[in-house]
């Protein structure tokens, strides 16, 4: 398939991958192509999304780690490996050089070196996008202080510890009454606020939920409120407060590539990278692995496992036709 190309660059080393992100999804996949003895290097500039996550749970043998000290763990195992290197940076641009008709396509990468880490200008045979996502919470001036440990947006992950707490989902998206069913499994008293937007909540989804004692509240919202112990209330726009303990929320949720935006990348209309059943994208030599394809549960043991198998569809890819 067609691919944004340039010059070849004044180049200083070549690796069969270069992973994009080292979070579970893109330490998975070098973890699995370092022992298929691939030479890789991971670009991660350690700014995670769930940085604020103090505990994460649903891993096989690590339940209730830090999501942290998990990404330390893997990164551990995978640079034990001699042919493994992790370089900590920010992608500067991923372009396709010019090659042969014939010639396996290869990729120019630079990177911008974090916290005196060198600038790096290399290829790769092959380029694994495990970025994940960017995420934009809804815009209330307190909510961060309680992201984290009292408010959520990974029902899948924290439910479980909120069960039977007074909680809360709070977004503006048209998922917001499916992710309310799913957290009523934890707990009898929850209201969705879809904080003034008309069409998170359909009135026929509203009958539907409030049938299972699920209340939803469609005026505007002001702020959450707390004090040590956590949420206490979340607030309208009118001053009332609706006491609360914990809860939910649904970000905005996009995938910035613009460091590859001379690719040719087909993504859905969420911005997500499409892939085929083998985690290849529709540049050749380009794979997408972890929340960058599109959505599913976004727990760290299901990005770890697409990471798994989308190193074995780029180990096979390196080794070419019969």
């Amino acid at each position: 398939m067609s691919r944004g190309v340039s010059e070849v660059p004044n180049l200083n080393d070549h690796y069969d991958v270069v992973i994009v992100g080292g979070g579970p999804a893109g330490l998975s996949v070098g973890l699995n192509l370092v022992r298929a003895h691939r030479r890789v290097l991971i670009l991660d500039s350690n700014r995670p999304r769930h940085s604020a996550t103090l505990v994460s749970h649903g891993f096989l043998t690590r339940d209730g780690v830090s999501p942290l000290e998990l990404r330390a763990l893997g990164r551990a195992e995978f640079e034990a490996y001699p042919s493994a290197e992790f370089h900590q940076g920010t992608v500067g641009s991923i372009t396709a050089v010019d090659t042969a008709p014939d010639a396996p396509p290869l990729f120019a990468v630079t990177s911008r070196g974090v916290r005196g880490s060198a600038d790096r200008d290399l290829t790769a045979s092959v380029v694994v996008l495990a970025s994940g996502l960017a995420e934009t919470l809804p815009a209330l001036p307190s909510i961060r202080a309680y992201y984290g440990t009292s408010l959520h947006s990974c029902i899948e992950c924290d439910a479980f510890e909120k069960s039977e707490g007074a909680l809360a989902l709070i977004g503006t998206t048209p998922d917001l009454a499916e992710r309310a069913l799913l957290i009523s499994q934890a707990t009898d008293d929850l209201v969705v606020f879809t904080n003034g937007s008309p069409d998170a909540v359909t009135p026929a989804e509203e009958a539907g939920l409030a049938s299972r004692g699920i209340r939803v509240e469609r005026r505007a919202l002001a702020d959450v409120v707390g004090d040590r112990s956590g949420l206490t209330a979340v607030v309208l726009a009118d001053g009332t407060e609706v006491p609360r303990d914990g809860g939910f929320v649904r970000p905005l949720w996009s995938v910035p590539l613009d460091f590859a935006s001379s690719l040719p990348i087909e993504r859905d209309g969420e911005g997500h990278v499409l892939v085929d059943e083998r985690g290849a994208t529709s540049v050749t030599g380009l794979f997408a692995a972890g929340d960058t394809t599109p959505p599913g549960p976004q727990q760290l043991i299901v990005a770890a496992g697409a990471g798994a198998r989308v190193a074995a569809s780029v180990n096979r890819y390196l080794l070419g036709p019969l």
